[in-house]
């Protein structure tokens, strides 16, 4: 068992972001490779915008796509809490330190003093952004006000690591400021929080969106301030829109469940997720098993990548047509129940059915709109089509075709083929002659899996009745 131990910290300010879910997978990948702990923490600091219903859909995400955790929430174990709303005595306990050890101090400075500050920076004219300037941290009186705690960063040198995506990394130290830890309130910043929670939930390797490297070097001058190792770091390019642009709902579906809803295999989302940050020389399609196997920190990708929904549709029903048929029936089940279709579980026309659909689906809302016609009484009828087939000329054949088939035995494709091919040829007639009407007689549709294929799924009493009420609909035309 490795003692590799990462994380995935989510805010619960709405949905799991696709960008967040591939956070996540990347650590799960590596965790289940090496035999390490995934871990799963709440940051919920930011009590303006957190809900329960993000809280939940995190969860329910998390657990469509099959990355179960370690250690977290409903799980618990031994370094929790694992909201950091209640870890904040751990918080306080740290700057306590910090301050004592010289590395931060209480600053007293108001809104006001603040503003002032700035408003001077800004009319001398310079092109750096404001940084505060240190006031209280030569300051000694300790005066009876609310107070922020600041981080007394250094002015010089450089804040370094080696990054297991990107490579060395070195930013000097002149660009950062005395960085607030903890708000007046007792809350904690994302930098302090993340580091507090990391160091006591012996995290030894962080993965992150490549927006975070930014946050990096304050983080890792409080693990040093601290007296903590620095954990690995791994900083991963971003899933850009197709035109380059920051991903939003206006360029795809960007929220996890969101795939659920559209019909995807969860192995399908982490497939396409993972090729988009990551690569094992050619091969587009990977099981869960595959990813796990190959994954690795070397083979991830140094620029973003760009999302493109074709290809994800295309890894989708790569994924689909490899299920076997009752596999693929059991996930038809609840987007046939959306339909208003009540299908039993163990239907045997279930598994038949999906069978006919699955060359020409990509998602399970399609295998479902497919195969509708199989489970409804009557079938709804496309009017075009029925306007153009189930006319006068056609009603003496589609009940000769129902007499034809009645009592056939066995009813299945091959006898069916070479029953009705004969009947034609006695007939003077060719497919083309009957196909047509008899396929929307049978389906509501103009096009629909092979005309055999469905008349065995449908079985003899359906099909003969099906045919018959063609009959008399084209008689009615």
């Amino acid at each position: 068992m490795s003692d590799v131990r990462v994380r995935f910290a989510p805010s619960p300010t709405g949905y799991l972001h696709i960008g967040g879910a591939r956070t996540a997978l990347f650590n799960w990948l590596w965790a289940r490779k090496v035999g390490g702990k995934f871990i799963l923490r709440i940051e919920d600091t930011d009590r303006g915008r957190n809900t329960a219903e993000s809280v939940q859909a995190i969860f329910d995400s998390m657990k469509w796509l099959g990355l179960d955790w370690d250690e977290g929430p409903g799980i618990g174990g031994p370094n929790g809490p694992y909201f950091q709303t209640e870890r904040l005595a751990l918080y306080h306990a740290h700057a306590e330190q910090l301050i004592a050890s010289g590395h931060a101090y209480r600053c007293f400075c108001t809104k006001e003093e603040l503003g002032a500050a700035r408003a001077a920076h800004e009319a001398t004219g310079a092109k750096h952004s404001f940084r505060y300037p240190g006031t209280c941290s030569r300051r000694t009186a300790q005066p009876d006000l609310p107070y922020v705690v600041r981080f007394r960063a250094p002015t010089s040198g450089t804040t370094g690591w080696d990054d297991l995506v990107k490579g060395r990394i070195d930013v000097p130290n002149d660009a950062q400021q005395d960085f607030i830890l903890l708000r007046n309130d007792g809350v904690p910043l994302y930098n302090f929080g993340a580091v507090v929670d990391d160091v006591t939930m012996n995290i030894n390797l962080v993965a992150r969106g490549d927006d975070h490297v930014v946050n990096t070097p304050p983080q890792i001058l409080i693990y040093e301030a601290l007296g903590y190792p620095v954990p690995s770091l791994a900083h991963l390019p971003m899933i850009l829109a197709p035109n380059g642009e920051k991903l939003s709902k206006r360029h795809a579906a960007v929220s996890a469940l969101e795939y659920a809803e559209l019909g995807y295999l969860p192995d399908a989302v982490l497939n396409y997720l993972a090729r988009l940050g990551w690569s094992h020389g050619d091969q587009e399609i990977f099981s869960r098993a595959e990813l796990i196997e190959h994954f690795g920190w070397d083979h991830c990708g140094h620029t973003a990548g760009k999302y493109d929904a074709k290809k994800f549709l295309y890894v989708q029903t790569e994924h689909l047509r490899a299920l076997d048929d009752a596999t693929l029936a059991e996930h038809a089940l609840p987007f046939l129940e959306k339909r208003g279709l009540v299908v039993a579980a163990d239907e045997p026309r279930l598994a038949a059915a999906v069978g006919t659909v699955k060359a020409r689906a990509a998602t399970f809302v399609d295998v479902a709109d497919m195969v509708d016609f199989y489970f409804r009484e009557p079938p709804v009828f496309d009017p075009k089509a029925k306007e153009k087939f189930l006319v006068p000329a056609n009603a003496a054949r589609l009940e000769a075709l129902a007499t034809l088939v009645e009592g056939t035995a066995p009813f299945d494709h091959a006898t069916l083929e070479a029953k009705i091919t004969a009947w034609l040829a006695a007939e003077g007639l060719q497919i083309k002659d009957i196909a047509q009407a008899a396929r929307v007689a049978l389906t509501g549709r103009a096009q629909s899996p092979g005309l055999f294929e469905v008349m065995q799924v449908l079985g003899e009493e359906r099909t003969v009745a099906r045919l018959r009420r063609g009959h008399e609909l084209a008689q009615g035309a």
